[in-house]
């Protein structure tokens, strides 16, 4: 069992908190995947999956993030039993929008089956705060499952 981070980004902000994430929980079998490069197929419910996505546009998911969403829409997979929480990344200057890209993700996996768990993190790029600098903090609150053991 291990750790799934997949990060979805525009301008590689998701990247760099995903790397965090994963540096945050090494103590644990964890790995880093692209959206892009990551077949939706491949979601194990076995695995913990942390889902790391900006918001785009008027509130849209990055590109980085669209082919992954798409390709799950399309298929339709049961994803029950499997187990996701969100870090979002998204500037409230935006208004309605902010973090709308962790919205939508939440909501396609929920729909196939899958449960959310823990806070919802939605880093505010209005802040001072860096947010690679709240993935750590978020990560430390995160309830891991038990059966994920440390590497």
């Amino acid at each position: 069992m291990r750790i799934v981070i997949l990060f979805g980004s525009e301008m590689g902000t998701s990247e760099t908190v995903a790397e965090s994430l994963a540096d945050e929980l090494s103590a644990h079998d964890v790995s880093v995947y692209d959206m892009l490069d990551f077949d939706p197929g491949d979601l194990d419910p076995a695995d913990f999956h942390i889902i790391v996505v900006s918001t785009y546009g008027d509130g849209d998911l990055p590109t980085g993030a669209e082919p992954f969403f798409d390709l799950l829409d399309a298929t339709t997979p049961d994803l029950t039993g499997l187990r996701f929480a969100i870090f979002g990344l998204g500037d409230s200057v935006y208004g309605d929008s902010f973090n709308h890209g962790g919205d939508i993700a939440a909501e396609k996996l929920t729909a196939l089956g899958a449960t959310q768990v823990g806070d919802h993190a939605r880093h505010d790029a209005s802040t001072p705060i860096r947010p690679k600098d709240m993935a750590r903090d978020w990560a430390t609150t995160l309830p891991i499952p038990n059966s994920i053991q440390p590497a």
